[in-house]
């Protein structure tokens, strides 16, 4: 009877380690303000300082986190693959490619 008590406590605690390792290792995909931080595709036009992108869904106004990532693209219209950030109105690029012109 004393075996099965320890064998039965010694699960018991390894079943909630086991539980307590899968619960800590989730990340949550969000930052501190709780905005999603999922990178998505998104279509507009780099100012000519390279510090603004300008979308062609809403014509709205984001100021590029990390402008090195969009040097050489001054300018241009491009597709974007970012992560975007409404409360700060901040997009962080992780790629871009040209847009093709329209016809």
């Amino acid at each position: 009877m004393k075996k099965l008590m320890i064998v039965s406590f010694a699960m018991t605690l390894l079943m909630s380690v086991v539980a307590l390792a899968q619960y800590g290792a989730q990340q949550p995909d969000t930052n501190k303000s709780g905005t999603s931080m999922k990178a998505v595709s998104i279509t507009g036009t780099i100012s000519d300082d390279g510090k603004m992108f300008v979308s062609d869904k809403d014509a709205k106004s984001w100021t590029i986190s990390n402008p090195a990532a969009v040097k050489g693209h001054e300018g241009h219209h491009v597709i974007l693959q970012a992560q975007l950030n409404a409360d700060a109105g901040e997009v962080h690029v992780i790629s871009l490619k040209m847009a093709k012109a329209s016809m």
